[in-house]
């Protein structure tokens, strides 16, 4: 049993920051890539960034020098440092993780909406 949680999402105005946080619980051997996505009403899910275990690093072009993931493999947490917020980053942001456990497999968390107002 594994479980993604988000945290973090909220309403702000165009050009403030947020920081949104995942833990992962449950039985858990390892974790490999941890990324995030988001879906905008609509919109298909698109990957926002993503990081491996090892650290290395890839950003969607629309978010490249706004928005930082970054890992706590000790807490098995990602987290996803958000400036510069733009009215078009509103969406609901879900938390991926490729877990071994009893089996091996992504899983996904829930979602925490992100909202940017003009």
């Amino acid at each position: 049993q594994v479980q993604l949680v988000e945290s973090g999402g909220g309403l702000v105005q165009a050009g403030g920051s947020l920081r949104l946080s995942c833990a992962a619980s449950g039985i858990i051997y390892s974790i490999n890539d941890m990324g995030w996505y988001r879906q905008a009403p609509g919109k298909q899910r698109e990957l926002v960034a993503a990081i491996t275990r090892g650290g290395s690093l890839n950003y969607a072009d629309s978010v490249k020098g706004r928005f930082t993931i970054s890992r706590n493999n000790a807490k098995n947490t990602v987290y996803l440092q958000m400036n510069s917020l733009k009215p078009e980053d509103t969406a609901v942001y879900y938390c991926n993780a490729d877990i071994g456990s009893w089996s091996h497999m992504a899983y996904w968390g829930k979602g925490t909406l992100v909202t940017v107002s003009s």
